[in-house]
């Protein structure tokens, strides 16, 4: 054992004066980090720097986005540091910057006795619409426990304000600080209140172009909300960003050790402490020690969620929630974002047969960029390739819309 020690010490000494001295001399060290350092750039531009994977059976919305929204059909550059999916997830949170916005909010009664929290950003001082009443509007729909103060949505607002554009942020019930007034949250598959915000934000401002950004379980909604109105919307187009596309294979993958480690059980206790303090109401409903009993998101989706939907069983509500069944009956242009290692919504889930099916619907499928990660270059604090999808895309509808819109 002694003589081991000995030899790993003096090989340790060695090497480290290879390095030492490498650099600085002899060369050998330097070639080693060179050598390595070449190996990962041959590895990257040819294993994780890729072109996204448009799919689209209809020529003219292809050609449209080729033209308009050329960011879809460039190679996407992930981070070179950390491009692995679960990472881009884990840190986009930590790394985006926040940029300032001043919202004003807005609460609106719904047909049941709720009230849904809107929070706008008028854009008052824009150059390109100065008119509010034909100003464009974007309507934008946060994550699950998501509100209007996410990262990704100020991103997003962020690029709408350089374009011109307003925004209004659609804060699912409960969840932005604002009471609950009845015993009732929201969930993926029930898009009543989400009809509401669009019918109330469409009659405020009847002549201003409008369109809808959903992000996750957001995109998730307003796909589910697309499949049930058809062309019946007075929304011109739709982006969807990492929406979870079959919710039995989201849970699943969730499921799996170090996801379960990783997002859902803390997951599960943003939705435990979302709903912990309207304990007092969703207590004439529920048994909440139950509900703040559940480990992961299909336990709480089991005792809470589904329970409040009227649903039968977890699997009637998952079924109900899953937008891959709806894909065919969507309406109006529709680009979706997703990159193939979301653990949140697995590559082999993705709905690419029914979305050839669809002449309104364009998927862009990308190798690497996790769940709302989409990191690039060498410090992302700035601007992902989300953000870049999301602007070139808003502004081609907005500049350019009758090409696709008449399709």
């Amino acid at each position: 054992a002694m003589d081991w020690q000995v030899l790993t010490r003096e090989l340790s000494l060695y090497l480290e004066s290879q390095v030492r001295v490498g650099l600085f001399g002899s060369g050998v060290g330097l070639s080693l980090v060179l050598g390595f350092g070449v190996a990962y750039a041959c590895y990257y531009l040819s294993s994780i720097a890729k072109k996204p994977q448009l799919v689209a059976s209809n020529d003219r919305f292809c050609r449209f986005l080729e033209e308009y929204c050329p960011v879809v059909t460039e190679t996407y550059y992930p981070t070179i540091w950390c491009w692995e999916g679960r990472v881009q997830t884990l840190l986009r949170p930590f790394i985006t910057s926040r940029p300032q916005v001043q919202y004003r909010n807005e609460l609106i009664k719904t047909a049941d006795g709720g009230q849904i929290s809107l929070d706008w950003f008028d854009n008052n001082s824009s150059l390109n619409y100065p008119d509010a009443s034909t100003r464009p509007t974007v309507l934008l729909l946060p994550g699950l426990t998501g509100t209007s103060k996410e990262s990704y949505i100020l991103h997003m607002i962020h690029q709408s304000e350089t374009l011109g554009y307003r925004c209004v942020v659609f804060n699912n019930r409960g969840i932005a600080g604002e009471d609950l007034l009845t015993p009732r949250t929201y969930c993926a598959a029930n898009t009543e209140d989400l009809e509401a915000v669009i019918h109330h934000v469409h009659s405020l401002h009847p002549s201003a172009p409008f369109l809808a950004a959903g992000v996750s379980m957001g995109g998730m909604l307003l796909l589910n909300y697309l499949g049930k109105t058809g062309r019946d919307t007075p929304l011109m187009a739709a982006a969807i960003f990492s929406a979870g596309w079959n919710v039995f294979e989201s849970v699943e993958s969730l499921e799996k050790p170090l996801n379960w480690l990783l997002f859902n059980y803390y997951l599960t206790t943003c939705l435990q402490s979302s709903i912990s303090r309207h304990r007092q109401m969703l207590e004439k409903l529920f048994d909440m020690d139950l509900v703040m009993k559940a480990r992961t998101v299909r336990e709480f989706d089991t005792q809470f969620t589904s329970v409040m939907f009227g649903y039968r069983t977890i699997d009637d509500y998952y079924e109900d929630a899953s937008p891959c069944r709806k894909l065919k009956s969507v309406g109006i242009p529709v680009l979706c974002l997703n990159s193939v290692d979301d653990v949140f919504s697995p590559g082999h889930a993705i709905p690419v047969e029914t979305a050839k099916q669809n002449a309104n619907v364009a998927l862009v499928l990308t190798s690497c960029g996790g769940h709302i990660g989409f990191l690039e270059g060498m410090w992302p604090r700035k601007c992902t390739y989300m953000d870049r999808v999301f602007k070139q895309f808003v502004q081609a509808v907005f500049e350019h819309g009758n090409k696709i819109l008449s399709m």
